[in-house]
């Protein structure tokens, strides 16, 4: 089972100060864990959105050049293209605080690509309901 999956935390959010509704204490070193799948969405939803807000990150290129940067040895450009092909959302496309659906899509698509395998989209959704940062 993949390491996201196991921690309740499919987007693979590292250990920082931010404390999450739902995070409780893991084994993992590196990675948040989570008490349920939803309450790991959740905390995905929440990142992206101070993403937006905070950082003017409104695009699936945006996001994932944070998220997963090259100079963390990771292939940024591969991950931009699954989660482009998967979410069916152009790399450019701008996202505000109401493309719900659209983030649904793109959180449920980087989880694809975090754990090699589909996302449980009633999971994502469950987790979408959790916060109340973006909006319906």
């Amino acid at each position: 089972m993949a390491r996201g999956l196991r921690n309740n935390n499919p987007l693979n959010i590292r250990h920082n100060s931010d404390k999450f509704v739902g995070e409780v204490s893991g084994s993992d070193k590196s990675f948040k864990t989570f008490d349920t799948m939803a309450h790991g969405y959740r905390a995905a939803f929440v990142t992206l959105h101070t993403y937006l807000t905070k950082y003017k990150r409104d695009t699936i290129e945006k996001i994932i050049t944070a998220w997963a940067p090259p100079e963390d040895n990771n292939d940024t450009e591969s991950y931009i293209r699954a989660v482009e092909k998967e979410s069916g959302i152009p790399r450019s496309w701008k996202l505000t605080q109401k493309h719900s659906e659209a983030y649904i899509l793109i959180v449920a698509a980087m989880s694809k690509v975090e754990n090699g395998v589909a996302a449980d989209m009633a999971e994502v959704k469950r987790g979408f309901a959790l916060q109340s940062k973006i909006k319906q």
